[in-house]
């Protein structure tokens, strides 16, 4: 008997709370071990110097299926509790994933081996072992859609976007835990360099077939000086990566950017990126944080590759960092009240 869209779309995919598991005991006996055991430790020892420094802002980079795979929690705790000051992602983890389950949506556990042709079928997107159900995604990409058509049609960052996104979930949403809506309470501005690469692309596309003489667009070039903006303003700076790609390159870019601009920046003076690509190829998602500094983007002695998937070493580097306590005295940076003026 061939299944049903309901039979598989059961059980649901639960993102980690990383204030329940005080790590720090495991993660510091792991920074005595050796090869990615010592790597991970010392990673999160760097993340948690970053929050200690007064003037270091911190700039956090999504890149994969982080959200749709079980973390979107823990970057809420992040934005909720002053622990990065801005995000550079890619669209589908703000859109696709975030968005989608503020929306009141879900993504399901599902299997490697099932008949893809089958989900086609029944309108079941696979992301490698979850499940994402298409007619849901649409509404996704209708909402983005909806929210374009009434705003002022002029170039838009993508920030500006998504801050009108969590300006409509602060409504409407089904699910609160959202980095969206989080960022917008917050005033953490959220970049998406790459913005038509996900459902809001199909929103805006939408918008602008049905808008062809006056419709907002998405300005990439005002969305790298915005994020220049934020490095030329902060002291010091610090990355934290998980996976590579453009979000990687875009928030390493903002030094030269500076320099550019005739700005004396300095190079991002931490490091952590969390990848699962080899730098062998040259791939810039593997491309070693060493490599950068020749590029006079990232400073030498406290950057740290960890060689990990991002599911098992996340909640590990951001739970140590959280439990370890030296957000709490940290300040709200206010970068998109920034960006505004």
């Amino acid at each position: 008997m061939k299944p049903k869209k309901s039979d598989l779309l059961v059980e649901v995919v639960e993102h980690i709370d990383i204030k329940e598991h005080n790590v720090v005991p495991l993660v510091e006996a792991m920074s005595k071990m050796a090869f990615s055991a010592r790597d991970l430790g010392r990673a999160a020892e760097i993340y948690d110097t970053m929050l200690r420094e007064e003037d270091c802002a911190i700039i956090l980079c999504l890149a994969g299926s982080l959200f749709s795979a079980g973390l979107k929690n823990v970057i809420v705790d992040l934005v909720r509790n002053n622990m990065v000051d801005a995000i550079v992602s890619t669209g589908a983890i703000i859109v696709d994933q975030d968005f989608f389950e503020a929306l009141g949506f879900k993504h399901y556990k599902g299997e490697i081996n099932m008949d893809d042709d089958v989900l086609r079928r029944l309108g079941i997107d696979r992301i490698y072992d979850t499940y994402i159900d298409e007619d849901q995604l649409r509404v996704c990409d209708t909402t983005c859609g909806e929210i374009a058509d009434k705003l002022e049609p002029r170039p838009y960052s993508s920030r500006e976007f998504i801050r009108e996104m969590g300006r409509h979930l602060s409504d409407h949403a089904g699910n609160r835990d959202s980095v969206v809506l989080a960022a917008f309470e917050k005033n953490v501005p959220i970049f998406c360099p790459a913005f038509s690469d996900c459902s809001a692309g199909f929103g805006l596309i939408h918008h602008q077939w049905h808008h062809p003489d006056k419709h907002l667009s998405i300005d990439s070039a005002k969305d790298f000086l915005e994020l220049t903006k934020v490095k030329i303003e902060s002291k010091q700076s610090g990355l934290l990566m998980i996976g590579g790609g453009v979000p990687k390159n875009f928030a390493q870019d903002t030094v030269v950017a500076g320099d550019y601009l005739g700005f004396e920046v300095g190079m991002h003076k931490y490091a952590v990126q969390i990848t699962v690509a080899d730098d062998r190829d040259g791939a810039l998602s593997g491309s070693t944080l060493k490599e950068a500094n020749s590029w006079g983007k990232v400073d030498l002695g406290a950057e740290q590759m960890v060689y990990a998937e991002a599911t098992l070493a996340l909640p590990l580097i951001a739970g140590y960092a959280y439990h370890k306590g030296g957000w709490k005295n940290r300040a709200a940076r206010n970068y998109a009240e920034f960006l505004d003026k």
